[in-house]
């Protein structure tokens, strides 16, 4: 049976395209709602640029037909643009709770009005859900790019083999694949049935054929050495070439954004595949921010980044054999480019290795935007952590790095690391599972 979606504010400055994403039902958004679309487009923010992109469909719509009566969309349903009749826009004045009682009075008119009809109010406002459910009205969250954590692709997987077989690995010869499910460039810990203690470390081929061994990092040169499985998992997905995507998720302390820069910086110093390291993180703060700072725009981002120069100088205190190297020098050299998130919309990166740290802040909008930039020969990864999300406009099932890691699933140029053991310090671990 055909439905009546009507479509809240949120949803629409979240995902411009939540419009397409009904199939054959009727998509229905409140003038009011408009409205408050209105007061977002001349802000210069991801909201900003939503409101815009909804306002541009809308008026494409609009040339299809009359909005108030229905016009075709993709998937064979119609846009509707509604309002009741005896609700003038001048009682509603943009007040949010005005918005929302108008949104709750339009549900409940078409309810009323064919009742055969299910009427659904899809928002992401749990207030409004709740207040939705109180009247009887049905209510959804807007899930479309929602990625449960609980099923998010993990990267790597237990597999049994005969000793035979893992002796082999083990010294480094490629085997078929057995008959799993795989997705491409997965990791597999391969283990004996007969000798639990015999194991090894090898991956996935991209297309799923065969079981290849991991390559080898020089310690010495990147400064850091693997010290569990999922850490040489990740190494052996930093330093392929082949691989386009990487994304590394764990909690505080394993490693993620430390590996990624001693990756990226022994491929761009030492075997100059790459001609730079580009380092960007979105800027969220963790408590009250503390107000505007002052300098350039290389000392206002200093407080931001200081995470990135710490693991850059335990990187240099660790290759001891380079005397003389430091942040400040590679980044005056342009070895290493620092750069806010804000500013990467329109540019184009070409030979690089890119790191995006924090990405669990991102929405996946912002997450495409970022990926979209990426040229020819470069190298992108993305670091986070769904346990510290800052960002008040995502969760840890609606952020761009969950949408990420699942849609890239299956292509054979993305690689996912999820890596488990904290290495930072015992009592850093301990916090992290304690806390």
């Amino acid at each position: 049976m055909q439905k009546n979606y009507i479509l809240d504010t949120n949803v629409l400055l979240h995902d411009p395209g939540s419009l397409k994403s009904f199939a054959d039902n009727a998509v229905v958004v409140p003038i009011y709602v408009i409205e408050e679309v209105d007061h977002f487009k001349k802000e210069a923010s991801e909201l900003g640029r939503n409101a815009r992109e909804v306002s541009r469909l809308l008026d494409q719509y609009r040339r299809l037909g009359s909005l108030s009566e229905g016009v075709p969309i993709e998937g064979g349903g119609i846009l509707k643009v509604a309002l009741l009749q005896d609700q003038p826009l001048d009682t509603i004045n943009g007040h949010p709770s005005n918005v929302d009682n108008a949104i709750l009075k339009l549900a409940l008119s078409m309810r009323e009005a064919n009742g055969e009809v299910p009427v659904i109010l899809v928002t992401k406002d749990t207030n409004l859900r709740i207040k939705a459910d109180a009247l009887g009205i049905r209510t959804e969250d807007y899930e479309t790019d929602r990625v449960n954590p609980n099923d998010l692709y993990r990267g790597a997987v237990d597999i049994f083999m005969q000793p035979d077989e893992v002796r082999a690995l083990k010294k480094g010869e490629t085997l078929p694949a057995p008959p799993n499910e795989c997705f491409p460039n997965e990791y597999v810990w391969a283990r004996s049935e007969g000798d639990l203690a015999l194991s090894a470390l090898v991956r996935f081929s991209p297309d799923c054929q065969e079981l290849r061994p991991l390559r080898t990092a020089p310690k010495a040169t990147l400064g850091v050495a693997p010290k569990n499985r999922e850490q040489h998992f990740v190494l052996d997905a930093l330093m392929d070439p082949d691989i386009s995507l990487v994304t590394t998720m764990g909690k505080a302390g394993t490693g993620k954004t430390l590996f990624a820069l001693a990756a990226g910086l022994h491929q761009v110093e030492e075997l100059g595949i790459y001609k730079r390291l580009l380092i960007t993180r979105p800027i969220f703060p963790l408590g009250n921010d503390i107000g505007y700072l002052p300098g350039e725009i290389e000392q206002k981002l200093n407080p931001w980044m200081q995470p990135i120069y710490d693991n850059l100088e335990f990187l240099f205190e660790r290759q001891r054999g380079r005397k003389g190297l430091s942040v400040k020098k590679l980044l005056t050299s342009g070895t290493i480019g620092i750069e806010p998130i804000t500013y990467i919309r329109g540019r184009s990166i070409p030979g690089q290795f890119l790191v995006v740290d924090e990405a669990q802040n991102l929405t996946p909008l912002e997450v495409k935007t970022i990926i979209t930039r990426v040229g020819e020969g470069t190298k992108i990864v993305l670091t986070g952590d769904l346990h510290q999300i800052d960002n008040p406009y995502v969760d840890a099932a609606s952020n761009g790095f969950n949408y990420v890691v699942q849609r890239f699933r299956p292509e054979p140029m993305a690689a996912h690391v999820e890596l488990m053991k904290g290495e930072r310090s015992i009592l850093a671990e301990r916090a992290s599972d304690l806390l």
